[in-house]
């Protein structure tokens, strides 16, 4: 074989392994992390600036500014983020990222053999799930290490080489370099990755810091390139922040282009100031370079908000109902994350079936049709979740949870179906409840009084049910109560069923009205029932620890 045809091959499997050994890296710290994510998103509410410290954070953890941008992009599609927060975040996942280079630019290639043998004797050989995420990371770190020494030592002899010298020299030219860190960034979707191959460029002799900068400042927005595919098929919201980022990047980039070109001795500046070590020039440049762009554009934060706004526009049919608010696919790269989603998802599920629950007995007994389309949009919106909340519950089933999410996900699957089943006895309760009404049919006083009282102690039990599962926090006195209240309502349905059939044969209640009136009880038995099963699948399935992280 040609010597530059296995040349070749021999870069594209250092690049393959430099790429792989990144990606381990990143998610044996995210899996490490775990349910602290949870914890370091809750900071981006409180203000913008946490927010960038926020981002910084997450991205240093997975590595890749992409992915966060991905991830935010996910995270303002199911609601748990807001655009304006969101910005601090994508500010932030630009500083984040410089740390791959940072890792790269140590000359510590000799220890990459010793840290793969490490990492996988860990992963391996070892029980305990942090051991195997140290391996992770510190396997995917030796990866990373030898696919940058592959690439190196097959590029070197370029150095010697006049026409690579006289072709890479062609980069210095702005709209040239530019378009190739661009180019390339968009390829192999991470800037990251980008910045580590130009740093071995310039350690092999290729490359310097005049060629590289403006391949840095086009890999600044080749970044961009993943949010966009990522909010196709997304919300006018999501896709808002699509246009933040490629917006921030692009601003970020055109004016640091700008103050390299003119004559004001910037690269010259940077190279004083770093050293001759050409590999730091370019890592300490590209960290130079986010830190000041987002100093320089952190206080126009509102009016990027503004322009992604203006591009696209709020519609009226945005804010429609008949969607999940809370789950997007594209945070499944949170596991942990992914679950908290759900639960909130379910938690609104079961706040739309109560709803039901009191429109419909507050038609029975105030003998009103005003909410009956109310109702049934409630209902179709109650089944539409279940389907949907059931397909993401397939899904992050699939994902590598840890055991407690796993069995709380387990216990989602019967609550959702309890939920449902609330949601249908409430339509039950409406449906009987119209020819009742237009037919002016009537009960007793004494079975009205019966009715009430019945149906505010199943009220009772749905709203302390939700309640449980809304505060997640194991409580084994509140889970007697429910019990408790349950019970009482199935001896009132008991006791009330005597009462009735009593009033049929003493003539005070009609067989029509006889008949509403039992359905009515089995309905409302059957939602008390459904309501306790949702604190039933909590506690059967002993998940106490689950409950009390979350």
């Amino acid at each position: 074989m040609p010597k530059v045809v296995m040349d070749i091959i021999t870069v594209g499997c250092g690049l393959a392994l430099f790429l792989y050994g990144m990606k381990l890296m990143g998610e044996g710290l995210e899996a490490a992390a775990g349910s602290k994510f949870k914890k370091i998103l809750e900071w981006v509410t409180k203000n913008r600036l946490i927010g960038v410290l926020t981002g910084t954070l997450i991205t240093a953890v997975i590595q890749s500014s992409s992915a966060t941008t991905v991830m935010v992009v996910g995270f303002v599609n199911s609601g748990l983020l807001q655009l304006s927060q969101a910005v601090g975040v994508i500010m932030g996942a630009n500083i984040g990222t410089t740390v791959t280079g940072l890792i790269v630019s140590l000359k510590i290639s000799e220890i990459a053999p010793i840290a793969v043998i490490l990492g996988i004797l860990l992963i391996i050989g070892s029980k305990k799930v942090k051991f195997k995420h140290a391996g992770y990371i510190i396997g995917g770190l030796g990866i990373l290490f030898l696919g940058m020494t592959m690439m190196g030592d097959t590029l070197k002899p370029l150095a010697d080489n006049e026409s690579a010298l006289a072709l890479f020299e062609k980069v210095q030219n702005p709209f040239l370099g530019i378009f190739l860190g661009l180019l390339f960034t968009a390829l192999i979707q991470s800037s990251s990755a980008t910045i580590g191959i130009l740093i071995v460029l310039g350690n092999s002799g290729i490359l310097t810091l005049d060629s590289g900068i403006y391949m840095i400042y086009g890999a600044c927005i080749g970044t961009c390139v993943t949010a966009i595919i990522a909010s196709v098929g997304a919300s006018r919201a999501a896709k808002r922040v699509s246009v933040v980022h490629f917006c921030f990047n692009t601003i970020g980039t055109v004016v640091f282009a700008v103050i390299t070109i003119l004559p004001l001795g910037y690269v010259d500046f940077l190279k004083n100031l770093i050293g001759d070590d050409i590999g730091r020039q370019i890592a300490v440049a590209t960290v130079i370079f986010k830190v000041a762009m987002v100093v320089l554009l952190f206080p126009f934060a509102n009016v990027l908000v503004k322009i992604a706004n203006f591009v696209i526009p709020v519609k009226e049919d945005e804010m429609s109902t008949k969607r999940l608010l809370h789950l997007d696919s594209r945070i499944f790269s949170m596991p942990h994350i992914a679950v908290e989603q759900t639960r909130l998802e379910v938690e609104r599920m079961a706040k739309l079936a109560l709803d039901n629950y009191r429109l419909s007995v507050d038609m029975f007994l105030n003998r009103d049709t005003k909410n009956v389309e109310k109702i049934k949009k409630n209902e179709e919106l109650i089944n539409f979740l279940n389907h949907e909340i059931t397909k993401y519950l397939i899904r992050i089933n699939t994902l590598e949870l840890e055991s407690n999410d796993r069995k709380l996900i387990g216990s989602f699957f019967h609550i959702v179906n309890d939920i449902e089943r609330i949601g249908d006895h409430a339509e039950n309760i409406m449906e009987f409840s119209i020819p009742f009404i237009e037919e002016k049919k009537m009960f007793s006083q004494d079975a009205v009084d019966e009715l009430k009282k019945l149906t505010t102690d199943v009220e009772n039990v749905i709203e302390s049910s939700i309640k449980y599962f809304s505060e997640q926090v194991y409580n084994q006195e509140e889970i007697d109560r429910i019990d408790t209240k349950e019970e009482e309502v199935d001896e009132e349905v008991e006791q009330f069923t005597d009462n009735h059939i009593l009033r049929l044969n003493e003539g005070v209640c009609t067989p029509t009205s006889g008949m509403l009136f039992v359905n009515m009880l089995s309905d409302l038995e059957r939602i008390s029932d459904h309501a306790k099963n949702i604190v039933t699948s909590l506690h059967a399935r002993r998940i106490k620890q689950a409950i009390s992280k979350h």
